[in-house]
């Protein structure tokens, strides 16, 4: 039970900022503790969603500007880590077209002109989607979508190697029983949300999660953390969309 513990924790603290401490002794590279924390990522998700709509409720009077700072909340409770990854792969993308090595550029604390104009555009787009979605009180469409994305990215590290050490660390760490299990129980979950649309939905996000995942590791030649952020955001975008439709 302390790697599960443990495993949540560290969740919280690599892909949330909500404050989390650790104790010398916590051994977080254990393969139980990294199985744990990617099996709780869905469960972040819920949490930010959740934490967002709060907000929302509180900032409803504000009509349009009340949504659309509970939308940018959202990315600020991740600390826009899925965001920053999203112009570090165009940045890489852009410099495979231009003969450089796509894993240097991705790699470099810099950033270029193409991954700042792709990274805005990115903010701008799901700020807008999360907001109207949050003007239409679709709240158990916004906790669906944080969730499937994030399954998205489980399934995403079940079916591709990564070039990446601590990626394939917590690769190696998830057995395909246990995605089958988390997806099994999130499921329980989303049925609350969605009823039996939610398995739509669901398939609809992991098909295009690992279609977005073929199509970045055809233009880098290789997959790695910031290709898995980027999938979340594009994933995010598409699913928000598709609630929106008319």
């Amino acid at each position: 039970m302390n790697n599960v513990y443990l495993g949540i924790k560290f969740a919280l603290s690599y892909f949330t900022l909500l404050p989390v401490r650790f104790r010398q002794s916590d051994d977080l590279s254990a393969p139980a503790v990294l199985r744990s924390m990617l099996l709780a990522l869905p469960a972040i998700g819920l949490l930010l969603a959740g934490l967002s709509i709060a907000l929302f409720l509180a900032l409803e009077p504000l009509g349009w500007v009340g949504a659309v700072i509970a939308a940018g909340t959202y990315m600020i409770l991740y600390g826009f880590l899925h965001t920053e990854a999203v112009i570090d792969v165009a940045d890489a993308i852009h410099a495979a077209h231009g003969g450089k090595d796509p894993y240097e550029v991705i790699k470099e604390p810099t950033v270029g002109a193409m991954g700042v104009l792709y990274g805005t555009m990115a903010v701008l787009l799901k700020t807008a989607l999360l907001a109207s979605l949050l003007m239409h009180q679709q709240f158990a469409a916004f906790a669906a979508v944080a969730m499937i994305s994030r399954l998205g990215l489980l399934a995403i590290l079940s079916f591709f190697a990564f070039r990446s050490t601590f990626v394939s660390q917590l690769r190696a760490s998830l057995a395909k029983t246990a995605l089958a299990g988390a997806i099994a129980v999130y499921s329980l979950v989303g049925f609350v949300l969605l009823s039996w649309m939610f398995g739509a939905w669901l398939a609809a996000g992991i098909g295009f999660s690992l279609l977005l995942a073929y199509l970045m590791r055809r233009s880098l030649g290789f997959l790695n953390g910031d290709t898995l952020g980027a999938s979340l955001e594009g994933v995010e975008i598409l699913l928000i969309l598709g609630f929106l439709w008319p």
